[in-house]
């Protein structure tokens, strides 16, 4: 594991001033970017003016590391569901959660739901992600889905929410009446793995309404990540004592993918931290680009 992490400190630390740029597309949602720099592939998009933001990364010599935080992060939703049969994923990148997902559940179903088709090309094309029958993408918009998803009594177990705009997440994804028609379309044991960003007064109104929709719910976060991740689910939170277990029969299995589980479970967190003056977002209220400059 510490030969994993100075691969992850020296490729990170690197410049983006001597990247290569091996690939430029403006797709019908955003500009999309993919750059090498010493061995790391990122997907980057630029959504307005000059802002520029990692969405997926991978080494090239080693693309079964998880090189963003995020992701390794996002593996701790296995400590609450160590045994997935039904994932979806919304929003696609790079598909390297999907992909790493596939990697540690050969039988496992897996659709993936991303609405820009340029992004599902350079997936496949740059970052080793293989489409298949039980390892599906749909192209469209995530809420249209899961809503379509809901009517058909679609069930899935495991639901990781990485939907990105370049900015932050759809404004519509991130609505109370949205987590409900998500909660729906969930098995009545499944979790919730959604990465947010941690570093603004939007914090306080996800938090809000994460909890309004689900009540409790873990975040795991770091000091060296903007990220926050969110697990949540349609039942009681498992006790330390049950994800503890999960962790020890998983680890073995993460450390290929450079996840440090035992500092993940000691990083989960219940606390209530936000703001008890924050609002609920909703679909009548969810000023997401506004809060996230605060």
């Amino acid at each position: 594991m510490k030969n994993h992490c100075w691969l992850l400190l020296v490729l990170l630390l690197a410049t983006s001033a001597n990247a290569e740029i091996i690939h430029r597309e403006k797709s019908l949602y955003r500009d999309l970017y993919i750059e090498e720099n010493d061995g790391l592939r990122c997907l980057i998009f630029r959504a307005r003016g000059d802002r520029k933001s990692n969405q997926s990364c991978v080494y090239l010599q080693r693309p079964d590391v998880l090189a963003l935080s995020y992701t390794r992060m996002a593996m701790a939703g296995l400590f609450l569901k160590p045994q997935p049969k039904r994932i979806l994923v919304i929003g696609l990148g790079g598909g390297v959660l999907p992909r790493a997902l596939r990697d540690l559940y050969p039988q496992v179903d897996i659709t993936s739901v991303e609405i820009d088709p340029a992004v599902v090309a350079v997936a496949k094309r740059y970052f080793y992600f293989q489409e298949a029958d039980d390892n599906r993408v749909v192209v469209q918009d995530a809420r249209v889905f899961v809503k379509r998803a809901g009517l058909k009594k679609e069930q899935y177990d495991f639901v990781v929410l990485d939907a990105f705009n370049g900015d932050y997440i759809p404004g519509h994804l991130m609505t109370l009446e949205f987590f409900q028609e998500v909660k729906k379309i969930m098995t009545p044991d499944g979790v919730l793995v959604a990465n947010t960003f941690s570093r603004s007064e939007l914090v306080n109104h996800e938090a809000a309404t994460y909890q309004k929709a689900f009540g409790e719910f873990y975040t795991v976060s770091q000091r060296d990540s903007g990220n926050r991740i969110i697990l949540a689910s349609n039942k009681p939170l498992p006790k330390r004592t049950e994800m503890h277990r999960n962790m020890l029969e998983l680890a073995p299995q993460l450390t290929r993918f450079a996840v440090e589980s035992r500092k993940l479970l000691n990083g989960l967190d219940r606390t209530p931290k936000w703001k008890r003056s924050a609002k609920v977002l909703t679909d009548q209220y969810s000023p997401v680009n506004v809060l996230n400059e605060r």
